[in-house]
């Protein structure tokens, strides 16, 4: 019973440390990035479908994306769908590749993202404690339905403290290793 929960915590928690990373990798750190286009849909045939599966994306220098649609009868869509999202950068295109050049980043911008950043670490965390409660609650209610002594409910709590205190220190080396980068001119 013990590692079941402890197995079930660590699964929630990597998850939110996973998902910390995914939207830690779509910030700008003023160095071109496949992984800033993920979250972009085209209009394909009037479906929603990621930018990746109508088009090769390269990053041929550390300012530059390039975009080559492998129909380029959505060259115009790709392009629209760039403008709509919160990219900061206006495609150029000669009707068969699209080019997206990223200008280096102000002092100020680069505050803002650290800031964004800052508020996704709270977040996680937020979520990190939420589980922990979570599990701390069903280890109560098993010691309450006798199925754990008072001694062994405490110890397992004192281990899910432990772990998720591990996994909020992940959290934190993370987000400062992303903050290091935004700010690095």
């Amino acid at each position: 019973m013990k590692n079941e929960i402890i197995d079930e915590l660590e699964d929630k928690l990597t998850k939110s440390l996973g998902a910390l990373k995914k939207d830690l990798s779509k910030l700008r750190t003023g160095v071109a990035s496949v992984s800033l286009l993920e979250d972009i849909k085209v209009a394909y045939y009037n479906q929603p479908t990621p930018l990746n599966q109508v088009a090769t994306i390269a990053v041929p220098d550390s300012r530059t994306i390039t975009i080559q649609p492998w129909d380029n009868s959505v060259v115009g869509e790709i392009e629209k769908a760039i403008q709509k999202s919160d990219l900061g950068v206006n495609p150029a295109s000669d009707g068969k590749i699209i080019r997206l050049s990223f200008p280096k980043l102000t002092e100020e911008r680069r505050k803002e993202l650290t800031k964004h950043g800052g508020k996704m670490l709270e977040n996680t965390k937020v979520s990190m404690r939420n589980v922990r409660r979570e599990i701390n609650e069903k280890l109560k209610k098993m010691e309450k339905d006798k199925l754990l002594s008072k001694d062994d409910a405490f110890k397992q709590q004192e281990d899910v403290q432990k772990l998720t205190d591990k996994f909020i220190e992940i959290a934190d080396k993370t987000y400062l290793e992303k903050e290091r980068e935004i700010l690095e001119i």
